[in-house]
């Protein structure tokens, strides 16, 4: 009997790094593996006091001090579901699992009514921070009951990364599937961040004709000021990498971008909660006419392009970019608050806002400097609209007419900005009084009689508008 203070299920590249972590903070840990050759690979190669395992699932579950804490990292959806179903005959009253895969959030709510009517505890957590975050510090985005956090709570701070105070990146979110959702909506602006950045870099390469190490250049003193940011650190050794040849192997990297759920995830919970989600939708788009390469090629020999010569030069572009770039990030954040916003008053979470900018400040893929200003900001309780907090609007009108060029030069060299013309048209309409929706309720109530409001009157009315 050896009575691990925790276990993990699930020994792929995050699980196994995350294990090692417990182990390396005191705890003691047993692991599992469905495949028994990696659960003895991993005990070979990382043998330590705190870090034992198992072949066999129920000697697993014997294994862990009762009442039972363990950590699934599975693959998401059926995968999740038939490790509980194996788990059920082995587990006691009180037993808690924690989902920490990317499961969607109406998954974790499921599981855990299901488990509560057989008095097993469960809860969902999001991980950010890939590989290297699991191993040397994540950020933790935990949901379900404040009972079952405050078990896990020690564990948990230990193995988080810090955040710009040096504080552990997690913090209690909310009940049921809060955690997940956060942790959907922090994916989601992920997609919309690198998007960004990606036609930042199509830009400068197609349209000005730069070397990757040039635009690496650019990026690395972008990355030293306001777009100071893990994304912007990690694409400088990208952009830089050179193969035997000394050729960028950035240009030999096929143009088929992946999704696995969570920003289409994101884009869906956008619409169906009626909530302003065009950049990080845009996003998705963009992986998506990614993915249809062969038809992208059949397609460009009926379109040649003829590549203009820019009207904005290099030197008046890169601030311009700079600051463009910066607004597009803002509003992609801005866009997921909303949404977590709109869900938290939908699903009755207390979600903290505050709390969420400082736990994504360490460990996660879109830790920013931008956090730092959204964390006070948010804080003060004054607003919980990112656009309405002073010093975002403050950088936003400042930065507004070079976000204008950047995209009108952009679109003049038929670079495709998704993600950077949406941010911009979105921010123009955000910040309108007026927009053109007036005649599409005119169209709506001629073909179909839908009626509509009047600015002037009180009511709702329908017109004729034809005789016709």
């Amino acid at each position: 009997m050896i009575n691990a203070d925790i276990g993990l299920i699930g020994l792929g590249t995050m699980g196994a790094n995350l294990a090692r972590n417990i182990a390396s903070k005191g705890f003691s840990i047993s692991v599992f593996n469905r495949t028994s050759e990696k659960t003895s690979a991993f005990l070979t190669a990382h043998d330590r006091d705190n870090l034992t395992g198992e072949l066999d699932l129920k000697d697993f579950v014997l294994s862990i001090q009762a009442p039972r804490k363990i950590i699934l990292l599975v693959k998401a959806g059926e995968a999740t579901d038939a490790t509980i179903e194996s788990l059920l005959p082995h587990l006691e009253k009180g037993d808690t699992l924690i989902d920490g895969g990317n499961a969607l959030y109406t998954d974790t709510i499921r599981r855990e009514k299901f488990l509560s009517e057989k008095s097993l505890h469960f809860f969902g957590c999001g991980v950010s921070g890939g590989e290297e975050g699991a191993l040397h510090g994540p950020s933790l985005m935990p949901g379900g009951s404040r009972e079952t956090w405050e078990e896990l709570k020690p564990i948990f701070e230990a193995i988080a990364a810090k955040d710009f105070s040096g504080r552990p990146c997690v913090s209690y979110l909310s009940e049921n599937g809060a955690g997940h959702f956060v942790k959907m909506v922090h994916n989601g602006i992920e997609y919309a961040v690198m998007q960004i950045m990606a036609e930042a870099y199509e830009l400068l390469s197609r349209g000005y004709g730069l070397e990757a190490t040039e635009i690496a250049d650019i990026f690395e003193n972008y990355g030293q000021r306001k777009l100071k940011s893990f994304l912007f650190d990690i694409v400088i050794p990208i952009l830089r990498y050179t193969e035997e040849n000394e050729e960028a192997l950035i240009d030999k990297i096929l143009d088929k971008a992946g999704q696995k759920g969570t920003g289409r995830w994101t884009a869906v919970e956008g619409i169906s909660r009626g909530t302003e989600l065009s950049t990080i939708m845009q996003a998705v788009n963009a992986r998506v006419v990614s993915s249809q390469k062969s038809r992208r090629v059949q397609l460009a020999s009926l379109y040649p392009k003829t590549q203009n010569t820019p009207q904005v030069s290099l030197q008046e572009l890169i601030p311009q970019l700079e600051s463009a770039l910066h607004s597009g990030m803002i509003m992609s954040y801005s866009q997921g608050f909303d949404l977590m916003k709109t869900a938290a008053e939908e699903q009755n979470w207390q979600l903290n806002f505050s709390e969420i900018a400082r736990i994504w400040q360490g460990g996660c893929i879109i830790r920013s400097e931008l956090l730092r200003t959204l964390q006070s900001a948010f804080a003060t309780g004054d607003t919980q609209d990112l656009l309405a907090i002073p010093a975002i609007a403050e950088i936003l009108n400042t930065e507004l007419p070079a976000f204008r060029k950047t995209v009108s030069t952009a679109t003049d060299l038929g670079i495709p900005v998704f993600c950077l013309g949406s941010s911009l048209a979105s921010f123009e309409a955000m910040t309108n009084e007026r927009t053109s929706a007036n005649l599409i309720q005119g169209l709506r109530d001629f073909f179909g009689a839908h009626t509509y409001k009047r600015i002037d009157q009180d009511g709702v009315f329908h017109t004729q508008w034809s005789d016709s």
